[in-house]
């Protein structure tokens, strides 16, 4: 179980400043546990004293680095259950997915740790003309500077880690704001952060409230602002962010196509779709929102993807049977609902699920869905798919375009050409061949186009960022 309360954690210390922010467990609705909220003096001073620990960060060498990675490492394997059920309780999230996400959490630990020790630089030849002769270029890369970091609910926390630890890895120090809804995961990976000989001011985890937390993205001592969430919100601070570098890992409304060369292949296909788009109750930016299917396929497709979907056991996510837990709230159920509800209202039929209960969200499928609705062009981020068919393949890979978003998408084939036509034309930041898009791998470079995000994540792609390159030109004699 969790305990009664959590500290925040500021320049490596924990601070039991109060017991504001109330955790409910997302399935019973009952208060989990406490965490301390930071005020705006504490973010303040959080900031304050990582721009006094970047000369140790600076200085601290990358074998120390990798050992406090090395040592995150093993202090999560130690605490894999602990963990697991820290999120199961906080997020909704069904216990398989939860052991999940530790396990990707550890892998990201590990890429970061091998990384910490290969950032490298290069030597440019400067002897381009006569007037170069006898310079050499070199190149090395060094920390930015004190990092700003928001991360999301929904995966509370991998997509912190893929934030925490190549800070770490770079040298920069941090002050991180983790969901207000599941800040524990996060404050557990200050517990063992702070089991380090990280420089005092490495790094701080405050939850505090959106309204209350502006200096996270406005305060100009930052030079990097790291940030997964919502569209609206995320474009919103990189508005405000002035002139500090923004990364925005965003939402989408993620498409897979599955071509008309399947045979004996469909009982894998559906099972990939119903995972991708109904696991951890939809919740995931890149869950599968809208499935094409060419004619050839669709009928058989269909009436497997119904009845797979109606197999799904919804409840308890702390049952191990669960597949389909509690959205994060009853307010976002609400919202899809209202969303669905409007698309049948446009002459969209479901085929399954389409029950809600509180937060309770049944897996849900839907065919006819017209284009112009809310649940076609929005980011559903609940367990709703909708069902289409195709006949050409250009013609799906236009209609897959057709979208504000580009995150991923998954296609289905057994056509090379088809793959790398897939690859050439969809405007996404990650084209899937023969796996959903919901498929991830931590040291992928990671990230999408149009409203979907700007830059990558991905370990080594983050370094990057939270890195810049320093020029020495060296003149030979003088």
């Amino acid at each position: 179980m969790l305990q009664k309360t959590y500290p925040y954690y500021l320049a490596n210390e924990p601070v039991a400043a109060n017991t504001d922010l109330e955790v409910t467990d997302k399935f019973s609705g009952e208060v989990a546990t406490r965490v301390a909220m930071a005020d705006a003096a504490a973010i303040d001073k959080a900031i304050g004293l990582a721009v006094d620990a970047m000369p140790a960060m600076r200085a601290y060498p990358p074998f120390k680095r990798q050992a406090v990675l090395e040592h995150c490492v093993k202090r999560f394997r130690e605490r894999y259950d602990e963990l697991a059920l820290a999120l199961c309780i906080e997020a909704g999230k069904p216990i398989n997915d939860s052991k999940g996400e530790v396990t990707r959490l550890i892998d990201t630990f590990k890429v970061a740790a091998e990384e910490s020790v290969r950032i490298d630089g290069e030597i440019i030849n400067l002897q381009i003309s006569p007037r170069a002769n006898g310079y050499h270029g070199y190149v090395k890369r060094v920390p930015i500077g004190p990092c700003s970091f928001i991360s999301p609910f929904n995966f509370p926390l991998n997509l912190t880690a893929h934030k925490v630890a190549p800070a770490i890895a770079a040298g920069v120090p941090f002050v991180l704001k983790p969901a207000s809804r599941t800040p524990v995961g996060a404050l557990i990976m200050g517990e063992i952060l702070a089991e380090t000989d990280l420089p005092k001011g490495a790094f701080s985890i405050l939850p505090a409230h959106r309204d209350g937390a502006d200096l996270f993205t406005t305060d100009e001592r930052f030079k990097l602002l790291s940030f997964t969430g919502s569209p609206a919100v995320g474009w919103e601070l990189k508005r405000k962010a002035g002139k500090k570098k923004v990364i925005l890992e965003l939402g989408g409304n993620a498409a897979a196509i599955v071509d008309g060369d399947q045979g004996g292949k469909l009982d894998y296909v559906v099972d990939r779709l119903a995972f991708g788009a109904f696991y951890q109750s939809g919740q995931s930016c890149i869950g599968v929102q809208r499935i094409l299917a060419h004619t050839s396929v669709y009928d058989a497709l269909r009436e497997k993807l119904i009845a797979k979907t109606k197999s799904l056991v919804m409840g308890d996510p702390k049952n191990e049977k669960t597949f389909v837990g509690p959205m994060i709230s009853e307010s976002e159920a609400k919202r899809l609902a209202g969303w669905m509800e409007g698309a049948v209202h446009a002459g969209a039929q479901i085929v399954a699920g389409g029950k809600v209960d509180g937060a309770m969200f049944e897996a849900t499928l839907l065919e006819g869905v017209k284009r112009d609705t809310d649940l076609y062009r929005k980011e559903a981020f609940g367990p709703v798919a909708i069902l289409e068919r195709f006949d050409d393949f250009e013609a799906a890979l236009a209609q897959v375009n057709d979208s504000d978003f580009g995150l991923q998408a998954g296609v289905f084939t057994d056509s090379l050409a088809h793959a790398h036509r897939a690859w050439d034309a969809l405007e996404v930041g990650g084209v899937v061949i023969n796996d959903v898009p919901s498929f991830r791998v931590d040291n992928m470079p990671y990230g999408g186009v149009k409203d979907s995000g700007l830059g990558r994540e991905g370990v080594r792609y983050a370094i990057e960022d939270m890195t810049e390159m320093r020029l020495m030109v060296m003149r030979e004699t003088w």
